[in-house]
């Protein structure tokens, strides 16, 4: 049991506390701003005072509670000895007892209204007295209420304003509970809307989801991070949904999608909306390939390869990748993914007068096998997330498997340069199995509601090299791959594509009949055939005019060819001078220089002139086109021109391709600055074949050795 203090301790206490708090008073009376700054100012003088009354009321209040004294009751007091002393002293200490009452009694008014305060805080008024001593109680005491508490009577919060502050605190509560009320709402919404199934223009797309969550710092699940679903990997994250899910269909994520879409957008006023059928074999189509995007091609995106040595062989996206190694192959291919086309470029696709887009895309942006040394899956995202920007600008999709497992042709833009290991060679029937694997994934995703005013056309495989392939298994092949798309789901209204192989299109007269809106695919160009390319200026342009409009008719005939052709690949561009166009490190056929180690006889027009000053070159078609001549732009022009029109006798065509780094003969938007192809696809040509005469370029002064 602690000592009890006596009585003169007590008078003394008392009397300090109360001359402080009259001489406090006083400095309020005539300086009320000097005493306001004295309670948020520390280093004032007026801060001493302060502290000087907290530690004489602790230091009563504690004597008052020992004696068991109640603050709040009148000032009298139990009978207590008091030693003697003269008559002086008695007659001052009575006359002090009765101020000290007087102000007990003022002083019980001013806290009345504290009582309440004080007793809910009665086990925090007595403090420890280092802290009183050193001058930290007040400092304690405000970091136990709220910042910026205005100072109030006694050194106290006003009670008043706890309430207020009591108010302000539920209210605060109520808003934010709130707040999270909502979120769950939307999360729950999300995660509804993605597992509805609707056939609107206009709704949401069927998932397997069993998740979807909130996208904030920190919220990808554990099991995701690091994944291709952690976002917070992408090197792009632009118009993609950031909402976490695992949903899939058909095995591919459908992670980034929005779950509404609109259907109301058109190309240009020449053509029907999304929601409204294309009426293809009777309305032309009009198109562009994004080439060189998705599924990787040196002679389109030279940068990527140029900073190798011949020595290293990275010639195509295989030894890129494996050059390059996991994580940085990742790195910049995506890079590559997210900066070589972006909805600017759709913007511009749209602007050109186009109303379609063949979309090439390798296996690769669905699965791996084995040893491949591709990014996997990585494309995907891309893929859908161009696919909604097509949809922005009312353009539809021919969407086009570039790439096959085992490599359908050997060629650098299958992704594996050299020997075809598809339907060949010792694993050629288990890369066609995957291939067959391969489409039902894709088209169980491609049949949602979604995407079926987008995605119209869907194509089996890229220029299979089917001259160098034994033709049954490729036939047998091609009739699996067309009932898989169309036991998928698939409207039954799209149009499978199939390429013409190389066997010439007369050849495929009578080839799988039977099969509703299969199209037969063949890609025309001059530059890859030494025939055509030899023709001099004025006989190409009459080829373009005669020779191909002859095979699309051809073609277009049942009774004489396959009955529905298009052309999907061709290019303005009369020589194959374009560096890496006929694979990295190689030259040309227009030059003799195709094989480096071997020269052969050019195969440009008049090739006795390659030992005098006109012999064949190259400089003239890979010059800047700034440098072209008159009479070589308006060629240039006028053969693009003659092809779209033998074209059109069919369902069509799709340019090669929208853009490149640099050769301006291989890029539409390149061709339309140099003033070498039409601005607008739709207006009307300054050529037309058959209503007037084709010029004489070499009288022009246009060599044709250049």
């Amino acid at each position: 049991m602690a000592p009890r203090t006596d009585r003169s301790a007590a008078a003394r206490a008392s009397e300090e506390y109360y001359r402080s708090k009259r001489h406090r008073r006083r400095r309020q009376d005539h300086s009320p701003s000097r005493n306001a700054r004295s309670y948020n100012d520390p280093t004032t003088s007026e801060s001493t005072t302060t502290t000087l009354s907290a530690l004489a009321l602790a230091k009563l209040d504690a004597i008052n509670e020992k004696q068991g004294w109640d603050e709040y009751e009148p000032v009298s007091q139990p009978k207590r000895a008091v030693r003697k002393q003269g008559t002086d002293y008695e007659a001052e200490r009575r006359d002090r007892d009765r101020r000290a009452a007087r102000r007990e009694q003022r002083r019980r008014k001013e806290t009345e209204d504290h009582n309440h305060y004080r007793e809910s805080r009665k086990s925090r008024r007595v403090v420890s007295g280092p802290l009183l001593e050193d001058g930290e109680y007040e400092a304690q005491y405000h970091r136990s209420t709220r910042k910026n508490d205005p100072p109030l009577p006694g050194g106290y919060p006003d009670y008043e304003d706890e309430k207020a502050r009591k108010r302000k605190r539920r209210k605060w509560i109520w808003i934010i509970s709130g707040i999270l009320l909502v979120i769950i709402i939307v999360s729950i919404g999300v995660g509804v809307a993605l597992k509805k199934n609707t056939t609107s223009g206009s709704g949401s797309t069927t998932t397997s989801a069993s998740n979807t969550y909130i996208a904030s710092p920190g919220s990808i699940p554990i099991e995701a991070q690091g994944t291709i679903l952690d976002f917070s990997t992408w090197y792009d994250t632009t118009d993609f949904n950031l909402t976490f899910t695992n949903a899939t269909v058909g095995g591919l994520s459908i992670i980034g999608l929005n779950s509404t879409w609109d259907d109301n957008k058109q190309a240009n006023i020449n053509v029907p909306a999304l929601k409204d059928k294309w009426e293809y074999g009777t309305r032309v189509i009009r198109g562009i390939n994004l080439g060189g995007w998705l599924s990787i091609e040196p002679f389109i995106t030279p940068s990527l390869f140029n900073q190798y040595s011949t020595s290293q062989g990275v010639v195509d996206e295989w030894t890129l990748c494996q050059t390059l190694g996991t994580a940085k192959a990742k790195a910049t291919i995506e890079k590559h993914y997210a900066t070589f086309v972006n909805e600017q470029t759709f913007a511009d696709i749209q602007a050109a007068g186009f109303d379609h887009i063949r979309l090439p895309y390798p296996y690769w942006a669905v699965t791996t096998y084995d040893s491949d040394p591709y990014v996997p899956q990585v494309a995907w995202r891309y893929l859908l997330r161009g696919l909604e920007y097509a949809r922005k600008y009312g353009l539809r999709i021919n969407l086009d498997l570039h790439a096959l497992p085992g490599s359908q042709n050997g060629w650098n833009h299958s992704g594996h340069l050299g020997q075809i290991g598809w339907l060949n060679g010792t694993d050629g029937a288990l890369n066609a199995q995957r291939s067959l694997d391969i489409h039902k994934q894709l088209t169980t995703f491609f049949a949602q509601p979604r995407y079926a005013n987008l995605v119209t056309m869907y194509g089996l495989a890229n220029e299979p090299r089917m001259v160098d392939l034994h033709l049954p298994p490729v036939i047998a092949w091609t009739t699996s791959a067309i009932a898989v798309v169309r036991s998928s789901g698939m409207s039954n209204d799209t149009i499978i594509v199939i390429g013409d192989g190389f066997l010439g299109l007369r050849n495929w007269q009578g080839v799988l009949s039977g099969h509703e809106n299969v199209l037969l695919d063949a890609h025309q160009y001059v530059v890859f055939n030494n025939d055509q390319l030899s023709l001099a200026h004025t006989p190409k342009i009459e080829f373009a005019c005669q020779g191909w409009a002859q095979q699309t008719n051809q073609s277009m005939n049942p009774g004489t060819g396959f009955g529905n052709f298009l052309c999907g690949e061709w290019s303005q561009s009369d020589t194959d001078c374009q560096p890496w166009l006929n694979n990295v490190g190689t030259g040309a056929r227009w030059d003799g220089t195709l094989n480096p180690s071997s020269p052969s006889v050019p195969v440009c027009p008049n090739p006795a002139t390659k030992s005098s000053s006109t012999r064949c070159d190259c400089t003239l078609a890979n010059a800047d086109p700034g440098k072209y001549s008159t009479a070589y732009k308006q060629w240039l022009k006028m053969f693009a021109e003659a092809q779209m029109q033998s074209y059109e006798l069919g369902w069509g065509w799709f340019y090669w391709t929208w853009q490149t780094e640099t050769g301006t003969q291989w890029s539409w938007k390149k061709g339309v600055a140099a003033g070498i192809l039409p601005s607008n696809v739709q207006a009307q040509r300054e050529f037309v074949c058959g209503t007037m005469p084709v010029p004489d370029f070499g009288a022009m002064g246009l060599g044709e050795a250049y």
